[in-house]
C-alpha cells in the first residue's frame, strides 16, 4: 500500500507562458495497491460522481504509462483519490493526477527507485503536453521549464522568498484548457514578445526576494487579454486588483485568479460572491510518498 500527495500548481504567473510554474499548499492525496486482478477506483472530494472510475481515469492512465516504461504489468490495482484541487480552474488538477499516478506507480515497483525524476518529468510532460504544471507538481517550489529541440523536457527550480504568499480566487464555473488555448493567436507582435520576456525574467528575481517588483513582473502581454471572452469576470478581477497595485494574474489557463502578496496581506474581502478564496503558501516539496500510510481503514 502506497500513498502519495501532490500539490496544486499555478502556471504562467502572468508573463511566463508555458514556462513558469509554482507549487501551492493545496494537495490531492492518492492511495494505491497491487491486487490479484481487476481495477477498483474510488474518488472523494473534487470530481466525485463526475470523473470516470475505469481505465480512462487520468491517474490510472498515468500509472499504466509508468508501468509500461518500467516494463511491468501488475495483475490488478486498487486506487483511492481524495481530491481537493478544483477541476478545470487553472490550478493544475490534471497535472497533479498525472504526476501522482506516475509517482504512485514508481513507488509500487521495487525497481522503481531506479526510475529518475528526469524520466518521470519527461513522461509527465508528454502526457500533459507541456511541462509548466507537471514540473512544480513533481519537484515543488517555483520552476522554470520547457522543451528542448529534441522534444525532451527540462525543469530548473528557482528560489521563492518565504515571505511571499498566494491568494487564489476560484470562480464557481470551469473553463476548459482547450477552449482557453483556442482563443490564442498563432502569432504575436515582436514588441509584445520582447516585453513579456523581460517581465518573466524580472519575475524570477521578484519571487526570489524582490517582492517590491511583483506587480511590474506579473504584467502579461501574450495570453490573458486574448482569453477575456472566455472568462470576463476573472479578467475584470485581475484588472481591479492590479489597479490597486496588487500582483494579480490568471492562474494557468484560468479562470482562477491568483494574487502574489507579502505575508500578512489578506484579500478575502476582494473575493467575489459565490467564489472560493484560498490563502496559500508556495509548496517546496512537490510530489511526496508516504509509505504504509493509508487514506482509508483496511
Amino acid at each position: 500500500m502506497v500513498r502519495v500527495s501532490v500539490p496544486a500548481t499555478s502556471a504562467n504567473l502572468g508573463p511566463g507562458f508555458d514556462s513558469l510554474g509554482l507549487a501551492l499548499s493545496l494537495r490531492d492525496e492518492l492511495e494505491a495497491e497491487v491486487t490479484g486482478s481487476g481495477l477498483v477506483v474510488e474518488v472523494t472530494g473534487e470530481g466525485a460522481g463526475v470523473v470516470a472510475l475505469d481505465e480512462s481515469h487520468l491517474v490510472v492512465r498515468a500509472m499504466r504509462a509508468a508501468f509500461e516504461e518500467m516494463s511491468v504489468a501488475p495483475p490488478g490495482l486498487r486506487l483511492v483519490c481524495r481530491n481537493v484541487i478544483p477541476h478545470a480552474r487553472g490550478l493544475g488538477s490534471s497535472s497533479a493526477a498525472i504526476v501522482g499516478g506516475l509517482v504512485l506507480a514508481r513507488a509500487l515497483v521495487s525497481e522503481g527507485e531506479h526510475w529518475s525524476d528526469d524520466a518521470v518529468l519527461g513522461l509527465a510532460a508528454r502526457l500533459e503536453g507541456h511541462p509548466d504544471n507537471v514540473a512544480p507538481a513533481l519537484l515543488g517550489g517555483f520552476t522554470i521549464s520547457g522543451m528542448d529541440d529534441d522534444g525532451s523536457a527540462y525543469a530548473v527550480r528557482s528560489a521563492v522568498d518565504p515571505g511571499i504568499r498566494a491568494e487564489a480566487f476560484v470562480p464557481p464555473d470551469p473553463v476548459s484548457t482547450e477552449l482557453a488555448r483556442g482563443l490564442l493567436p498563432s502569432t504575436v507582435p515582436h514588441a509584445d514578445a520582447a516585453a513579456d520576456a523581460g517581465r518573466a525574467a524580472l519575475l524570477v528575481a521578484a519571487l526570489a526576494g524582490r517582492s517590491d517588483q511583483l506587480w511590474r513582473a506579473t504584467r502579461d502581454y501574450l495570453h490573458q487579454d486574448y482569453r477575456r471572452a472566455a472568462m470576463p469576470a476573472s479578467l475584470r478581477l485581475v484588472d481591479e486588483l492590479r489597479a490597486d497595485g496588487i500582483a494579480a494574474v490568471v492562474s494557468g489557463s484560468g479562470p482562477t485568479v491568483l494574487a502574489l502578496v507579502e505575508d500578512g496581506v489578506d484579500l478575502a474581502d476582494r473575493c467575489p460572491e459565490a467564489w472560493a478564496h484560498h490563502r496559500l503558501a508556495a509548496d517546496s516539496e512537490g510530489a511526496r510518498v508516504h509509505p504504509g500510510d493509508t487514506l482509508t481503514p483496511r
